[in-house]
């Protein structure tokens, strides 16, 4: 009696290879951008419960809405790393152009208006050079991992993954 292969057998998709590097270091980059992200928020907070500047509704819609940014992001990042073209487009656009673009205007606006970097400087306290610190480390971790998600190498991966 001879074995057959089964025809009823589910259909499986085969699983794309080994993300390379830069898709690697992309999806670790995304989880750094997330945690800054995190760390400003708590910052943030703080400072509104400190000094009285935002009631407890503001705050609370704050915090959910970046609770599901950051959620999102994660859950996006984890799909670009097994290789989801959607979830690179809209890790791309959504957090790398409009994410991006939120949290550089405010600065931007301030030195447009002639504000000075020095100046800035001079008149900021602990919170602020963490906070400053902190949102630096956030924006660069998103551009990178933006510029990584396009390489050559993570191209070919993605192609190879549709």
């Amino acid at each position: 009696m001879s074995a057959t292969p089964s025809t009823t057998a589910p259909y499986r998709r085969p699983t794309p290879a080994e993300p390379p590097a830069p898709v690697r270091t992309a999806y670790a980059l995304w989880l750094t951008a997330v945690a800054a992200g995190a760390f400003e928020t708590v910052l943030a907070v703080g400072r509104m419960a400190a000094d009285g500047s935002g009631s407890a509704g503001e705050i609370g819609t704050g915090l959910a809405v970046r609770l599901a940014v950051f959620t999102l992001a994660v859950l996006f990042a984890r799909r670009m790393l097994g290789g989801a073209r959607w979830a690179r487009v809209t890790l791309a656009l959504g957090l790398g152009v409009l994410g991006t673009a939120s949290m550089v205007v405010q600065p931007l606006a301030y030195l447009a208006d002639g504000g000075s970097l020095a100046e800035a400087l001079s008149g900021a306290g602990v919170l602020d050079l963490f906070f400053g610190g902190s949102r630096i480390m956030h924006v660069a971790a998103v551009l990178a991992a933006v510029v990584l998600m396009f390489r050559p190498a993570a191209n070919r991966y993605f192609r190879a993954s549709a």
